[in-house]
Formats: structure tokens, C-alpha cells, sequence
């Protein structure tokens, strides 16, 4: 009996295009594709790009180099210990990244492929030394041409790429602001600062402290629309005739810097107007028995008063508004509001009570004395007054010597007593004294300084002020790398032990960052005088891990509470003023290429990273 019969085929139901069947088609495939590229990110465009006009450049620029290669060596690929290939690759990151390619030739010691050789032979012609010489040196000239001309190619096309991706980070800190400002706009506007997570505002003055702080920032990066709707709001909305208590300080660096500097900008007297105005209403806190000025302005009232808890106001915040004050006599030739400010350097320049040029936190507004003597750091309540002393000179023209001799004491005086190094890796960090106690305990405030000491190397001071500025740059920088999100903390200690795991330890209430802008502050310092570009990528990872930490998807960006949480780094609904004022400016213009975007020969920025002028010669 036969078997059944087998059927020689089978039987496959396919569903319908509307149930979302496979579609292998060219058309699909390209849209595919399409959605695929569109999904990676700018910069990893731009690479792919970048990578792909290299190679066609490289082929194009390589071609008559080959070809002739393949011609004059008929023997390469039977023999090819004859003849051989050499690339020399240079990457120059320090200068703008130029790549060379170097192809060369290995010649056997007879010249001319075989065949010809023989063709010599035969004709008689082998002995003839002039021949040999002219064409081994048109040879040789062609073979130089090939190679400059590969290497200018190739050159040229791989300073485009890196201008390119130095153009897609510069974009990616404008989106940053963009996003920023959104936030601002629609939950904060004409407000002190932005509440991203609730989607609302806070407020310390009620003065619209976020947008005077980002005006100039927004003319810098070039956002005229953004720009205008501020200005708007300046020119209608903004009065000082308020009965509201600010501090002297803040409203000073934010407020009367912010508006100084966008006058400078723009040459809009909108904002040079709006600047005497608040600069006369804060007269008041110098009305004080030693002329050490109150901590608190009622601008309404033209009152001044300290804290309720004490008389006493912080040695940084007295002496930290002395580029303001001083350029605004110059521009309104009304001088109380320079010899105000010139009083207070002046007695705390012959103070007792200093270690080193090193000052303590807190003085009197009644007998002009240091108090809690004994403690010095060179973060909070102290830090501004040093970076104060070296950029009031610069504004200055250089003349005011007892502004250079107290700076330079001081930064002996760090030298001195606070600089130590961290165990396992050596990172060089400022730490504090309270009587005589070291304290391996550094505020990020604190790197403020490496800008600062670079700063100062550049106007020639000495040079050891560079070598210490690089040093503290990279601690700085691990403050960063060594956390869980790559964001700083607060505060850190380091370990001083020998055997110690880790150089940074971080206590659970300094675990917070507020988007602080010292460390960017200093890259910028650092790659405009070195050049060097491993601080833009040091930037880069920086705003990188802003974005994927403290971005809110409804607009703006939120400080966090816990820096060692990447699961959950817990935001603390709060956009500081300062991240648009300062951190996203010091970014764009470390990415930056522009030499005379604010250049530091010609401006000085205030502690908010509002930039004023130099004074001229004739000043």
C-alpha cells in the first residue's frame, strides 16, 4: 500500500497592510532609516558627518597619490617588501585639532619599475646618470605634492569637524538657556526666580532677579527675540520705588551689575538709567558709624539696617561691590559712589586680624572690626573679597598698588596654610583653619580661584599662580567626575590618611547643588589663556549631566538635593538666578571661538559674570 501523498508546499497567511504587517519595502526601509538618524542626538550627527566628508576628502585628496603609487611600482603586489605605505598621524588638541596624514613611499635602490630597467638594458641607455636624476627628482616633486597636498586636505577637513562639533555644543548651551528661559516665561515672568517642579515663582526682592540677571548672557548668545521681550519688561515694568527690604550685595553684583553691563553691551541708555536709580537707592547702607556699610536696603524708604540677629555683616559681601560702585561714578561722573566703596578697601586693608593677607568672615558695621576672629576660608562669607582685590586693579588699569600687594599677600598666605594635598591620588585642594585647626573641608565656592590665579598669571603675575590654577582646576573637576551624576556637591572633605579609598568624601547635608557656575567659570579662565581642550570637555560633561539630572521637562532646570543618587537625585524646586546669569554664560563662551567675545584684555567680570570694561589709559 502507498503512503499519503505529501504536499509540496506551505501554506503562510499574511495579515493585511492595516494590521500592521511587515513591509520590507524600499519606501519603508527609508523611512526607517530616516526615523533612525533622526532620533540620534546633534552631536552625533554632526560625528557621522564629520567622519563621512573625511573619508571622501581623503579619497579624493589620496587618489593621484595612489595612482601613481600603483604605477611607478609594478612590483608592489608580487614583491611588496619593494615598496610600502607609511601614515603619520598628529592630533593637536590644544591648537584646533589639525590632523596629518603622511603617506611615503619605500623605493627600492634601483630606480624605475623592472620592466623599464630592462628596456634600458637593451637600448644601451642604463649608464646614462642624467636621466636617472631627472626623473627621480620629477619623481620626487610629485611625490611631495601628493603628500602636502593630502595633508592640507585632510587638515583643513578635520578643523571643519571640530568647528562644527564646538558649533553643536555652543547650540546645545543656547538650547539649554532656551529651555531655561521657556520655564521662566511661562511660570515666573517679571519675578525673582523660577519654581520648575511646581511650575510656579519665588520671591526675595520682587524685582525680576532672573531676568536682569540673564539680559546681557542673552545678547551674548546672540537671542534677539529673547532679548527684546526682556528689555520690554525693563522699560515698562521694572521700578525701584518699591517698600521692599534687598540686600546690599545681591542686588548690587545682580541687579546693578546686570544692568551695567547690558548698557555696555548695547549702548541702550534704558539700562544705564535703571542703573543710577538703584545705585542711589542703595546709598543708604553706608550711612554707618564706621562707613562699613548694612547688610539690608529698604530702596523705597531709603532706610539701611543690618540682620535682625546681628550687627555684624560678612567681610565678602562689603567688599565685593566695589567694580560696580566704582564704574558707576565713572559713567555718571558722580563720585560718592566710588568713594564709598574705596572707604571700606581702605580700612580693611590696615585691619589687624589677618593671617597671611588672609581675612576672617565678619565684620562690624559699628566699630569696623574683624569679629570670630581666628577662622578663614576661602569659601562662603570670604571668597569674593580675594577675587575683588586682583579684578579691581585690572578694572583700574593696574595702578591701585595696595590692591596688587594685598592680593598677592593672601594668595602667599594660601599657599601658606591651606593648600594641602589629598590622599590616594594627590589632588591639591584649599581646605580651612578655625584657631589654628586645619580643616580638609573645601566649599565649590572655592573654585572660584583657579580662574582667578589664571586671571592674574595672564596680567603677569607670577607664574607659579598658573601651575596652581591648573592643580586646583583638576580638583574642581573631580569634585564632578567622582559623583554618581557627575554634578559637585556643595561641600566635600578630602582624605588626608595614607591608605585612604577615596580622595572625596561628602557629608549627607552637602550633598546638594544649587547649578553653580565657579567651576565652568574657571574653565572658561583656563582654555582662553592655554588653549587647552580638555577643559571644553570638561564643560561639555558638565552641561551634559546638568541636562540629565536637573532638566524639568516643562521648562527650566531645578537644583538637587542629592548629588550620589542618580536614580533619584531628589530636585529641590528652585532655578537660581545665577544659572542664567552665570553658569550658561561661562559655558557658551568657553565653547566659544570668538577670541573677542568679551575679551579679557578689555572686560572684567563681576563676581554674577556680568563683564565691565577695563577703564582706559586715561581714566
Amino acid at each position: 500500500m502507498l503512503p499519503p501523498s505529501r504536499q509540496d508546499y506551505v501554506s503562510i497567511s499574511l495579515a493585511g497592510a492595516g494590521a500592521g504587517s511587515y513591509n520590507n519595502s524600499k519606501q519603508w526601509r527609508r523611512q526607517s532609516c530616516w526615523r533612525k538618524w533622526k532620533q540620534l542626538s546633534r552631536l552625533q550627527r554632526s560625528l557621522i558627518l564629520c567622519v563621512l566628508v573625511l573619508l571622501f576628502i581623503c579619497g579624493i585628496a589620496s587618489y593621484p597619490t595612489v595612482t601613481e603609487h600603483i604605477r611607478g611600482n609594478a612590483l608592489c603586489a608580487a614583491h611588496p617588501k619593494h615598496s610600502s605605505l607609511s601614515v603619520s598621524l598628529k592630533l593637536n588638541t590644544t591648537g584646533g585639532a589639525c590632523l596629518f596624514l603622511v603617506f611615503r613611499k619605500k623605493l627600492s635602490n634601483r630606480r624605475g619599475p623592472p620592466v623599464l630597467q630592462n628596456r634600458l638594458h637593451r637600448r644601451g641607455n642604463i649608464s646614462d646618470p642624467t636621466l636617472h636624476e631627472e626623473k627621480s627628482a620629477d619623481r620626487k616633486k610629485g611625490e611631495d605634492k601628493g603628500v602636502i597636498s593630502l595633508s592640507l586636505c585632510v587638515c583643513v577637513c578635520v578643523c571643519v569637524c571640530v568647528s562644527l562639533i564646538v558649533a553643536v555644543w555652543l547650540e546645545a548651551v543656547r538650547e539649554a538657556f532656551r529651555h531655561a528661559w521657556r520655564g521662566y516665561k511661562d511660570f515666573a515672568w517679571g519675578h525673582d526666580e523660577l519654581r520648575p517642579i511646581s511650575k510656579s515663582y519665588s520671591e526675595w526682592f520682587g524685582l525680576g532677579l532672573t531676568l536682569i540677571d540673564a539680559l546681557d548672557t542673552m545678547w551674548i548668545m546672540g537671542l534677539k527675540e529673547e532679548f527684546e521681550e526682556a528689555k520690554a519688561w525693563v522699560a515698562s515694568e521694572l521700578s525701584f520705588n518699591r517698600n521692599v527690604d534687598v540686600n546690599l550685595f545681591e542686588s548690587t553684583i545682580r541687579i546693578l551689575g546686570g544692568l551695567l553691563s547690558t548698557y555696555h553691551l548695547t549702548g541702550d541708555t534704558l539700562f544705564l538709567d535703571k542703573a543710577k536709580d538703584i545705585g542711589s537707592r542703595l546709598m543708604p547702607a553706608f550711612n554707618t558709624p564706621s562707613k562699613i556699610p548694612y547688610s539690608d536696603v529698604n530702596i523705597g524708604k531709603g532706610t539701611a539696617h543690618p540682620p535682625r540677629w546681628t550687627s555684624d555683616s560678612t567681610v565678602a559681601e562689603v567688599t565685593s561691590i566695589q567694580l560696580e560702585f566704582r564704574e558707576l561714578s565713572r559713567l555718571t561722573q558722580e563720585p560718592q559712589y566710588q568713594a564709598s566703596v574705596a572707604e571700606i578697601m581702605q580700612q580693611v586693608h590696615k585691619l589687624d586680624g589677618k593671617l597671611d593677607g588672609l581675612v576672617p568672615m565678619f565684620i562690624n558695621t559699628n566699630s569696623g572690626q574683624f569679629t570670630h576672629q581666628g577662622i578663614y576660608t576661602l569659601g562662603a562669607r570670604a571668597d569674593s573679597y580675594y577675587e575683588y582685590l586682583l579684578k579691581q586693579w585690572i578694572q583700574g588699569g593696574r595702578k591701585e598698588d595696595q590692591l596688587l600687594e594685598d592680593y598677592l599677600q593672601a594668595m602667599e598666605g594660601v599657599k601658606k596654610n591651606m593648600l594641602q594635598k589629598s590622599s590616594p591620588n594627590g589632588l591639591t585642594f584649599v581646605g580651612e583653619l578655625s584657631h589654628g585647626q586645619f580643616s580638609p573641608k573645601m566649599d565649590h565656592l572655592v573654585c572660584f580661584l583657579p580662574g582667578t590665579l589664571a586671571l592674574g598669571a595672564h596680567f603677569g603675575l607670577p607664574a607659579d599662580h598658573m601651575e596652581l590654577a591648573k592643580e586646583l582646576m583638576e580638583t574642581c573637576y573631580q569634585m564632578y567626575v567622582q559623583m554618581e551624576t557627575g554634578l559637585s556637591p556643595e561641600i566635600v572633605h578630602f582624605n588626608m590618611h595614607q591608605g585612604s579609598v577615596r580622595d572625596i568624601e561628602v557629608k549627607l547635608a552637602d550633598r546638594h547643588n544649587l547649578l553653580r557656575p565657579e567651576t565652568v567659570e574657571s574653565l572658561f579662565y583656563l582654555y582662553r589663556f592655554t588653549k587647552d581642550h580638555k577643559y571644553r570637555q570638561w564643560g561639555w560633561e558638565v552641561l551634559q549631566n546638568f541636562n540629565k539630572y536637573t532638566k524639568v521637562s516643562s521648562g527650566g532646570f531645578t537644583s538637587i538635593n542629592n548629588v550620589r543618587d542618580p536614580e533619584y537625585p531628589s530636585p529641590r524646586d528652585k532655578m537660581e538666578s545665577f544659572f542664567l546669569g552665570e553658569t550658561l554664560k561661562y559655558l557658551y563662551l568657553l565653547f566659544s571661538d570668538e577670541p573677542d567675545l568679551i575679551s579679557l584684555d578689555h572686560y572684567v567680570f563681576n563676581t554674577e559674570a556680568h563683564p565691565l570694561p577695563i577703564w582706559p589709559a586715561s581714566a
